[in-house]
């Protein structure tokens, strides 16, 4: 049997292109070298697009030739530009392992649709609409998912600091993994609170905080295909969640804990795995995500964002999730090939 020519992006121009990289290191060493010939492309935090053999530490020196992906749906894959011409390269899947802008937003998910390339994930559509917290909200509210109480500051609007009901969170309505965040206690911290997430994103979402435990669901397919991992529960003993700012994640956070499968009752972890379907479902999610929700006192749960592609690193939510629910990366990984191919 041909082994399948799977391209591996990573990397890319947004602020969590270390936890992407990080990411592509765990795919590559899952990847079944029996079934997948695996073309690593890395991209800089430029946005430049090279040819890599590994996305081990140091990748960036052992660049090979530059290479773009061909919008041109003949050429079905990418163009290697090298000293002696224009090399093709055809690919039966994409991976794109890119965390945060560019890679979650619905931008790469548009250029692999314009090439003709089948790609692991969520699709244009679902992956703008998850991407930007406000517009989630608003998709998973009219589903009838519960969301915390929100306010969408424009660019340049200055809102009266007095007009929101403290603690509240300050987010940019398109990043991830925290970057931008800030609790803020009262008015005076405002402004200084939408200074740093307009760091990030000119459109920002003011969220009235949720007293509750953050609890998370891995959901991998479409359709009738759905396979829901266990739930975890995050343990704080101070701050916010944050997970890949830690200077050292890899040997675990500064203040937080998580637990897989969650410490929770049957009829709460009932609530969140069906909660969690039912927003991958009105987002039109395919593939994967990570679906975080509040859990309160009385068991209701309340939705907080979707990642719909969470962290693949040795640390990250999203595998020890499923591997607890009897599904390794490794497995993981092959269906989600398979499925993509498949489409």
């Amino acid at each position: 049997m041909d082994r399948l020519k799977v391209g591996i992006l990573f990397g890319g121009p947004s602020e969590e292109h270390p936890v992407a990289v990080k990411s592509a290191r765990q795919v590559v060493r899952h990847l079944d070298p029996e079934r997948y010939d695996a073309v690593l492309v890395g991209i800089t935090p430029d946005g430049r697009w090279w040819l890599v053999d590994s996305p081990e530490p140091g990748w960036e020196s052992r660049t090979g030739d530059p290479v773009v992906l061909s919008p041109d749906r003949s050429t079905g894959g990418l163009l290697v530009l090298g000293a002696g011409g224009v090399e093709t390269i055809r690919l039966d899947a994409v991976l794109p392992v890119l965390h945060g802008r560019f890679g979650e937003d619905g931008a790469i998910q548009g250029l692999l649709e314009l090439a003709g390339i089948p790609y692991v994930g969520c699709d244009i559509q679902s992956s703008a609409l998850a991407m930007d917290k406000s517009l989630t909200y608003l998709v998973a509210a009219g589903a009838g998912i519960r969301t915390p109480s929100y306010r969408v500051v424009e660019a340049g609007e200055r809102p009266d600091p007095a007009s929101f009901a403290y603690p509240v969170f300050v987010k940019p309505a398109r990043s991830g993994s925290s970057f931008g965040v800030s609790k803020v206690a009262g008015p005076g911290e405002l402004a200084g609170a939408l200074a740093t997430a307009r760091r990030y994103d000119v459109k920002v979402v003011v969220e009235d905080a949720v007293a509750g435990t953050e609890v998370g669901c891995a959901v991998l397919g479409a359709g009738t295909e759905v396979v829901l991992g266990e739930v975890d529960q995050i343990g704080l003993s101070s701050g916010f969640f944050r997970i890949h700012q830690e200077e050292a994640p890899e040997q675990g956070s500064d203040n937080a804990t998580v637990t897989v499968p969650a410490e929770i009752s049957g009829v709460a972890r009932q609530r969140v795995r069906e909660t969690a379907l039912a927003t991958y479902r009105a987002l039109g999610c395919r593939g994967l995500a990570r679906v975080d929700l509040f859990l309160l006192d009385d068991d209701s749960v309340v939705l907080n964002e979707v990642n719909t592609f969470p962290g693949l690193t040795s640390y990250s939510r999203y595998p020890r999730m499923m591997e607890a629910a009897g599904l390794p990366l490794a497995h993981v990984l092959d269906r989600l090939v398979a499925a993509a191919v498949a489409r």
